[in-house]
């Protein structure tokens, strides 16, 4: 017999899941922290994707100054293509295709704009 250490009841071997636990399996999945398990995933990135990442917010940032710069002549169009091949790494390892072709198309779309329109 042994003491749970949440409810702090005297319970059989038999309720806990193996020798060295102190949590009685009642205690452990009771819903509320079952969910809350479910929602906490502790995880370490590796270096690629934390790698990614930063890239990502990088090219996020050219993304997002873009459109202000679309009228000072080919700084914008520039500032597209760059963020939108800058990206591409982070969804790329998050396997996010659709970002991808998004991010692919943005950047041969203004490419095509400066080529076409006084590059």
């Amino acid at each position: 017999m042994r003491h749970c250490n949440i409810c702090k009841k005297r319970k059989k071997d038999s309720k806990f899941k193996h020798a060295g636990k102190k949590t009685c399996i009642r205690c452990e999945f009771r819903w509320k922290r079952s969910f809350l398990r479910l929602l906490v995933q502790d995880r370490r990135l590796s270096a690629k994707e934390r790698l990614a990442n930063r890239l990502g917010y990088f090219g996020t940032a050219f993304i997002m100054i873009s459109p202000y710069l679309l009228s000072y002549g080919n700084v914008g169009a520039i500032t597209y293509i760059i963020g939108g091949i800058v990206c591409i790494p982070q969804v790329w390892v998050a396997k996010q295709w659709n970002l991808v072709l998004v991010n692919l198309n943005v950047s041969i779309g203004y490419l095509i704009y400066i080529l076409y329109n006084g590059g």
